[in-house]
């Protein structure tokens, strides 16, 4: 794909547009919020969804994959569902947000620290947002964003006033960038019942990996994640053919091990995108981090 490049948003306040939309399957309603925030020098367009009769338990930003993604409107709606709050953004140099759209790195270190500042911003918005109600705020995602999320959170640690309280994340590697791309070339990112090990990935290797200097840090989540004590939860698909699901899990196994409040869960007949069918697993643990 090529890059994209879209103008900044020239207001620096909240668009003030107000929906209070019904979903005819559900029956239930939702206020959603038009906003913008900005991140190193950019405004991000962005909606705040909640729900609309219940008090709200906890709120969420949702870290997107990778990929020229917008705002995700059906997944804020899950969330409200479940009476969290979430912010659902258009990623840099799409849709309506400003910046330029990193196609052809994007899993160099240089593009995963931006995301992962855009990510913050975004926490550190929905935080003054809302305040008020003393809500817990978590970094959310999928995918890429497994290699966002703990580096946001990590960068958070060092805030005079730290904002993430948790991290939940789908189908996220707990590696190395050089690691998942080791796997993902050999399965060709297909999930399958019978998914290959990452042992063996690495075994059918006729050389040498070898990361790319231009590239920058060879982003490693579990490294980042040893130096946060926040809880976190991952969850994952045993037929998932785009992350090595075995590795993931033995590196949160040793993070565990040692002190780190982690938890994953692994469901045998679901692979990379399976949102949908766990998505109560994910709410469930939110509203449990209250008790």
């Amino acid at each position: 794909m090529f890059a994209q490049s879209k103008k900044g948003i020239r207001s620096l306040a909240c668009l003030l547009t107000f929906a209070l939309l019904s979903d005819v399957s559900t029956a239930k309603e939702y206020l959603i919020e038009e906003v913008a925030f900005e991140s190193q020098k950019v405004m991000l367009a962005a909606s705040i969804v909640r729900p609309a009769s219940v008090k709200p338990k906890a709120a969420v930003v949702f870290v997107h994959g990778s990929g020229p993604q917008t705002r995700n409107l059906d997944i804020a709606k899950r969330f409200a569902d479940d009476g969290i709050i979430s912010l659902v953004y258009d990623k840099r140099g799409v849709g309506k947000s400003g910046g330029d759209y990193e196609s052809k790195q994007s899993v160099s270190g240089q593009n995963i620290d931006l995301l992962a500042n855009d990510s913050l911003a975004a926490a550190n918005f929905l935080g003054s947002y809302h305040a008020s109600e003393g809500l817990k705020i978590g970094l959310s995602g999928i995918s890429q964003a497994g290699w966002i999320v703990p580096l946001a959170a990590k960068k958070d640690k060092t805030a005079e006033k730290p904002i993430v309280d948790f991290m939940l994340i789908w189908s996220g590697p707990v590696c190395k960038v050089s690691e998942e791309d080791i796997y993902s070339k050999y399965t060709a990112d297909s999930d399958s019942s019978e998914v290959p090990s990452y042992h063996e990935a690495l075994s059918a290797r006729e050389r040498a990996y070898v990361w790319p200097a231009f590239l920058g840090r060879d982003t490693d989540s579990s490294e980042d994640l040893a130096n946060l004590d926040i809880p976190g939860l991952w969850i994952f698909g045993k037929g998932d053919g785009s992350i090595p699901i075995d590795l993931s899990m033995q590196k949160l196994s040793v993070l565990e091990k040692a002190g780190k409040p982690y938890q994953s869960v692994l469901f045998s007949s679901s692979g990379h995108n399976n949102m949908s069918e766990t998505f109560a697993t994910a709410t469930d643990w939110i509203k449990r981090l209250r008790e």
